[in-house]
């Protein structure tokens, strides 16, 4: 004999608290929800309009320097811990969940050029005009003791460039030539040239950590692999590109600021073409770096401005700016992935949100539950004529507006008058050139 029994499950109905609210079943049979679409519309256009209205992304503004911020360095371990250096050879390490300074040290004459720390966290090094790599301790000096570089090294050229390998104690330097210096040596174990002048920017490969990219003043970005003797390959492109950023999830994937106001993400085994054009800004684009996810990058540019950029689209989610930030030098995304720095003309450092409407501090479960329920409806939405003007609405400066204006005009010219060259000329004559080929004049191996 079968014997049917109901069986309730008393967590489903009975409140926790007698201040919590009633419990109701749902039915999520669409039958019975004929208005389903209609309703979560509704919220979605609500969610996207309250996202927009709590969109504060400015934390702090980090002041001290006496010159322009001119490159920044995150701690390998710490992560209230930033290392600047800025344009009158002063270093100063912060803290920044107090929003303070903790450190200054006089480390070189001239320009800081290059920053990093090393991958065990105890000392950092740094690198300028005086052409002269100091390392220095994490610790400040104790009662008494003089502030001292651990060692120093003199070059015969200024270097402009510095990054450290991510598990040995082996730095790369770029100036005339690129160098990979061992700690405890004097003189480049290698050294890397190509028929270039000068070179910008040096960065190793996070994840295949014997590959280092360089900028070069020739207009090329140069791939090297560190146990080899020569370079792997360069690829020259129409204007010059200031610095290079590895994914660092990806390991074949770098992306590049260039003069012409544009990024270009590469694939390094496919140099031929890049795989994304970011446009938006309308002035150089100086500084770039990736999220620790490897799923967005921030820029920094000379328009004043710091745009956010997911790695496959080719215009930027986010746009940061204010009245009294100059030209944007150098950025970096925090390794918790929720926080950018910039750092300026102004001599201001400035912390941002990564997610300008995020909202700080610890989350009650109703709160996580509204917020994940809230985004998985803009998600769903997102492509709605009305929901994607909110969502991709940002107030711009005056300045900034009516350039990007005009760039898009004389864009939309060029487009046309190749069209009716096109038009007028012998099938085949005049060909159809992508965006993505137009800027990469060659690939040399």
């Amino acid at each position: 004999m079968k014997v049917k029994v109901l069986s309730r499950n008393p967590d489903d109905y009975v409140r926790e608290t007698k201040l919590d609210i009633q419990r109701v079943p749902r039915n999520y049979d669409p039958a019975l929800h004929p208005f389903e679409v209609s309703r979560e519309y509704t919220r979605a256009l609500n969610a996207t309009k309250l996202d927009r209205v709590f969109a504060k992304p400015f934390l702090a503004s980090l002041d001290g320097h006496r010159d322009g911020v001119n490159c920044m360095a995150k701690h390998t371990k710490s992560l209230s811990t930033l290392l600047s250096g800025a344009c009158d050879g002063e270093v100063k390490v912060w803290d920044l969940t107090k929003h303070e300074c903790v450190r200054t040290l006089q480390a070189h004459e001239g320009f800081v050029r290059g920053i990093v720390v090393r991958y065990c966290g105890t000392s950092f090094f740094t690198v300028g005009d005086d052409k002269t790599i100091k390392q220095w301790k994490m610790e400040a000096p104790g009662y008494g003791e003089e502030e001292e570089p651990l060692n120093t090294v003199l070059g015969k050229t200024v270097f402009t460039g510095l990054d450290h390998h991510q598990n040995q104690a082996v730095f790369a330097t770029c100036g005339q030539q690129v160098d990979i210096w061992d700690e405890q040596r004097s003189s480049p174990i290698r050294s890397f040239t190509w028929g270039v002048d000068s070179f910008s920017s040096v960065r190793f490969n996070p994840v295949e950590t014997e590959l280092l990219a360089s900028c070069a003043s020739d207009r090329s970005i140069v791939l090297y692999d560190m146990r080899e003797s020569a370079p792997l390959k360069k690829v020259i492109m129409k204007m010059r590109s200031n610095t290079v950023c590895w994914n660092p999830m990806e390991a074949y994937y770098f992306t590049c600021s260039n003069e012409d106001y544009n990024l270009y993400t590469y694939d390094m085994r496919y140099l031929d073409r890049p795989l994304t054009v970011h446009m938006d800004h309308v002035s150089a684009v100086l500084d770039v770096d990736y999220s620790p996810t490897g799923r967005e990058f921030v820029s920094a540019s000379f328009d004043k401005t710091i745009r956010i950029f997911p790695k496959n689209a080719g215009h930027s989610r986010e746009v940061y700016h204010t009245k009294r930030m100059q030209h944007v030098i150098c950025t970096k995304w925090s390794a918790d992935n929720k926080y950018i720095l910039s750092g300026s003309d102004e001599m201001n450092i400035r912390l941002w949100k990564a997610n300008a409407s995020e909202k700080l501090g610890v989350l009650g479960p109703r709160e996580r539950e509204a917020r994940n329920y809230n985004q998985k409806l803009r998600e769903k939405f997102q492509h709605h004529p009305q929901i994607k003007r909110i969502a991709r609405h940002r107030h711009l400066p005056k300045n900034i507006f009516h350039q990007s204006k005009e760039l898009r005009i004389m864009k939309e010219a060029r487009r046309r008058k190749e069209s009716n060259v096109r038009k007028h000329s012998k099938p085949g004559a005049v060909p159809v050139v992508s965006e993505k080929e137009k800027h990469v004049l060659t690939v040399v191996k």
